[in-house]
């Protein structure tokens, strides 16, 4: 009887109506813009991160049919496949920012909109095992990945975190080697994530996450920073603008206001305060440092 106090179940989610219309709405916006792949990444880990599972499995059906209710509207084999390996990275990616249970909850919504011959399909074996062969190149790509988010700032950061706990630090950078980096180029690369849609899945769920401020702040940097990356492709060159940024975040906004109109919306009795979020389209990346750093009164401010 205790446990079913403190709502131990995850949100039924909106009507399907519902779903659909904000689905519609902000996929035609990012259809406009050629991001579609980016607004899968953005839609998965935000529902993921509302902790509404059965919307997780509409959005596959609604992504992958003509008619969402209709599962003999669906399209190509091909594109299935690639859209649900590409939800299925973006949930794991997602479980570093908001963790494994939620992530194992909308994994399960997921698995069961996803049609049995796209299940065949998708990838069985593990590309991310951890071997003495491999251990230094997943450590070397977390560290590559930690140093393009957070600089200038890395090594103090790096440091910093490794304070609170040592262990603390090394998992982090371990994790982002192995798991948030995108895939290494001689493992199978179904459902890949470029490291700009690496960072909007960060962005996505810190803003659908609410009340951590600091990190979010700290992984719009970073998907800011993605600009920067070599051999861009022209939607993520677009994501990582300040006009792209601020279209993920406003767009994880949108759906969240349906799956979760609970959440994020002022009360009446808060005031709001200053935000940097309005700023964005108008600042340039060292006055976002500058916001990440003040944040955190302990930390000194970053020099020019």
């Amino acid at each position: 009887m205790l446990l079913t106090f403190r709502n131990p179940q995850s949100f039924s989610g909106p009507p399907v109506g519902k779903l659909n219309e904000i689905f519609t709405r902000t996929f035609n916006d990012a259809r406009q813009k050629k991001v579609e792949k980016g607004w899968l990444t953005l839609a998965t880990c935000t529902l993921l991160t509302a902790n509404v599972p059965s919307s997780v499995g509409h959005l596959y059906r609604f992504s992958t049919r003509d008619d969402p209710s209709n599962p003999g509207s669906r399209r190509s084999f091909p594109e299935a496949l690639e859209k649900a390996a590409v939800m299925r990275e973006s949930a794991l990616k997602s479980c570093i920012f908001v963790g494994v249970p939620r992530t194992i909850l909308s994994f399960a919504g997921l698995s069961e909109a996803i049609e049995e011959d796209v299940r065949n399909g998708l990838r069985k074996v593990s590309v991310r095992t951890a071997t003495p062969e491999n251990v230094e190149a997943i450590k070397a790509r977390g560290r590559a990945l930690w140093d393009t988010i957070y600089t200038p700032h890395e090594e103090k950061l790096h440091n910093k975190l490794g304070s609170y706990h040592p262990d603390f630090i090394a998992f982090i950078i371990q994790t982002y080697g192995a798991v948030l980096s995108p895939l290494p180029a001689d493992v199978e690369q179904q459902g890949n994530l470029s490291r700009a849609l690496g960072s909007v899945v960060g962005t996505a769920c810190l803003r659908a996450e609410e009340h951590v401020g600091p990190q979010l702040v700290s992984h719009v940097f970073g998907l800011l920073k993605a600009r920067y990356v070599e051999n861009l492709n022209e939607e993520d060159y677009w994501l990582s603008t300040d006009e792209g940024t601020e279209w993920v975040i406003r767009t994880v906004d949108s759906i969240l206001d349906v799956v979760r109109p609970d959440k994020g919306r002022l009360r009446p009795s808060c005031k709001p305060q200053a935000s940097w979020l309005s700023k964005i389209p108008a600042v340039c990346l060292q006055d976002l440092a500058n916001v990440v750093w003040q944040l955190d009164p302990s930390h000194s401010t970053p020099k020019h």
